[in-house]
């Protein structure tokens, strides 16, 4: 990274410039300050430090995970999941050729829930059946277990990855290599650290961490722009963290949620699930956060470049106004995602008629305002910090030629 970092290469007979999230589209070119620069670098190397010394202190202990694993099951032993092919519908009923198992090639009728029956369901799709162990020698019995839905899903997943590749390209296929590596973070470290029982806000924010500091600088390039960003996204994680820990004691949440947080409590009883749900607290901020930070840092650089004699103030007042109306639109994203993955609860909940009162005594609606409002207010913070530190970071103003 050297003392000129590239805020845009639009140098043509006119000088204009677009707002984005990339690093080729700017106005011009911006003198980073040293002083700044390695300020800031050595503060992001502390980080990135004490993630890796967190990361090594919190490994979870991989054969404790494993007796977890091999202590839960899943289905009775001699209990079969096999797939079936249909043959014929009638209703409710289906015939089903087995495709697999010690049956396989066998025809046999079973019943399917009423829903499942009308979900559109047609010859030549393939069902999961479960079989339990024959008694004394009988034949098999078949039941319903699920649809298999690998095929439709895979294809959606093809055409997302196309529709990135082709839209967004080279910076897409880091953003996908990005994602898979936190992917990665979360199977191989979040999850069973937490399931060992190592302290939930401490995974949370090194996993965080590490999420981002990869997926930052491989997604817009090792720059001090980028780094600005990822300062002000980890600042808005460290607010996120330790809101989100004071709401929960506050709110007295106890993390059970739903029901697969009670099951998971019968396999795990030492458990702590007001852990688990702080954890969540943090590792849902980052999406949000890097959309915002990214944008804040590329905003104030593009403004600089574009507008070298511009005061500090009158610059961070510039990037805040943009900031404020991204501000708007996340919090929309942020409050009609839950809205809309929680649209049947809601539906359920708008039924009973209960005072908002109520529905917040409710652990389901409580943990989610509590998620809502501690991801938004990390969010609204993380614009002027970001605003700030990019300000600090870019030179004063030049006294522009008369």
């Amino acid at each position: 990274m050297g003392g000129r970092h590239a805020a845009g290469a639009g140098h043509g007979t006119g000088h204009g410039h677009s707002h984005g999230h990339g690093h080729g589209d700017a106005a011009g070119e911006v003198d980073v300050r040293r002083g700044a620069r390695t300020t800031l670098l050595g503060a992001l190397a502390l980080a990135g430090i004490a993630a890796l010394v967190g990361l090594a202190v919190l490994w979870p202990d991989r054969s404790a995970a494993e007796d977890l694993r091999e202590q839960v099951s899943f289905q009775a032993p001699g209990v079969l999941l096999v797939d079936g092919t249909i043959r014929e519908l009638d209703g409710g009923r289906v015939s089903v050729t087995i495709a697999e198992g010690p049956d396989t090639g066998a025809r046999r009728t079973l019943d399917l829930p009423p829903e499942v029956a009308a979900s559109g369901l047609e010859p030549g799709d393939t069902l999961r059946l479960q079989s339990p162990p024959p008694v004394d020698g009988a034949d098999r019995t078949y039941v319903y277990f699920g649809t298999d839905r690998s095929g439709p899903l895979w294809l959606l997943a093809g055409v997302f990855v196309l529709v990135v590749l082709l839209v967004a390209r080279w910076r897409g296929l880091l953003a996908l290599l990005g994602l898979g590596f936190a992917g990665l973070v979360l199977l191989g470290f979040v999850l069973p650290a937490l399931l060992t029982g190592e302290p939930g806000l401490a995974v949370g924010l090194v996993g965080s961490t590490l999420i981002m500091v990869v997926v930052l600088y491989t997604t817009h390039g090792f720059s001090v722009r980028t780094s600005a960003a990822l300062a002000g996204t980890l600042a808005g994680l460290a607010v996120t963290a330790l809101l989100g820990l004071a709401a929960t004691r506050a709110a007295r949440l106890t993390g059970f949620g739903d029901e697969a947080a009670g099951l998971l409590t019968t396999y795990v009883p030492t458990l702590d699930l007001q852990d688990v749900f702080t954890c969540a607290l943090v590792v849902a901020g980052l999406g949000v956060l890097n959309d915002v930070t990214i944008t804040q840092s590329s905003a104030v650089w593009e403004l600089r470049g574009a507008a070298p004699g511009m005061g500090r103030r009158r610059l961070f007042l510039s990037g805040m106004r943009i900031g404020r109306d991204h501000i708007a639109s996340t919090i929309y994203t942020i409050v009609f995602a839950y809205a809309g993955t929680a649209l049947v609860l809601l539906m359920v909940l708008s039924l009973y008629g209960l005072p908002l009162g109520d529905l917040l005594a409710t652990e389901e609606i409580g943990q989610e305002a509590v998620r809502t409002l501690v991801s938004s207010i990390g969010l609204v913070l993380a614009v002027p910090i970001t605003t700030a530190i990019a300000v600090w970071t870019v030179p004063g103003p030049v006294e522009q030629p008369s």
